[in-house]
């Protein structure tokens, strides 16, 4: 049996991109293990089909992947299989920005898989928005895409310093050692396991900008609220 006659050249391209997506997947075995799951060839049309319990089944030998792989990923491999394109997933669109526009604002990266939304792994999400994050004003001003990423030879250093001018990051989840990688670039990592629209968790970040909490305050550069409290009493 030819190659050909196993898998289409199209279903190859999307098995390729699902792999990506997964943190940690032995490609190869990822393929041969689906192809197992939904029967040769593998066509187009097969893999339309796929759902996150069968990534779920796939992913569980230990030849294929590591065991710690997150759910987003999981759905962001299965609209890879899908054959889902940046246009059906609605990019939303971006604000005009120069250096300058919004004082005393932050730089935020949102790990995202789809839409407007923080739904990513940061070390398999397919892009970054980025915002300015201000008292009055919360603006998306740049999408980065982190397809180049992965042909570096560490890919979360190279994620990394994608965002190396952002202060945060959020993200739905993320591994120790690429939260280390990103802290090492000066990109403070923020997990939000509940994912959501990225503007909710932007709205709560600037809702706290004027009290800041004791870890925005180092990146802020100011004195927290409460540690200055605590040195009033001293003082009284």
């Amino acid at each position: 049996m030819t190659t050909s006659t196993v898998i289409t050249k199209a279903a190859a391209l999307r098995i390729a991109q699902a792999a990506r997506a997964l943190a940690d997947v032995n490609a190869g075995a990822f393929a041969a293990k689906l192809g197992d799951q939904i029967g040769l060839p593998i066509t187009e049309e097969k893999l339309a089909k796929v759902t996150v319990a069968d990534i779920k089944l796939i992913l569980s030998g230990e030849e294929t992947v590591e065991p710690d792989v997150d759910g987003a990923s999981i759905k962001l491999a299965v609209r890879h299989l899908w054959g889902a394109t940046a246009e059906e997933e609605n990019l939303p669109s971006k604000a005009a920005y120069a250096e300058g526009d919004m004082p005393g604002s932050l730089r935020v990266a949102v790990a995202s898989n789809s839409e407007e939304n923080l739904d990513g792994h940061f070390g398999s999400c397919p892009r970054f928005l980025v915002y300015q994050v201000g008292r009055n004003e919360i603006r998306l001003i740049d999408i980065r895409s982190t397809a180049l990423t992965d042909e570096a030879e560490d890919k979360n250093v190279a994620r990394a310093q994608l965002i190396n001018d952002c202060q945060i990051v959020y993200v739905q989840s993320i591994g120790g050692p690429a939260a280390a990688k990103a802290v090492r670039a000066n990109v403070h990592p923020v997990k939000a396991p509940e994912g959501g629209k990225a503007d909710i968790a932007l709205q709560r970040l600037q809702a706290v900008l004027d009290a800041p909490p004791p870890w925005l305050a180092k990146i802020l550069g100011v004195e927290a609220k409460s540690l200055n409290r605590f040195s009033e009493a001293e003082e009284e």
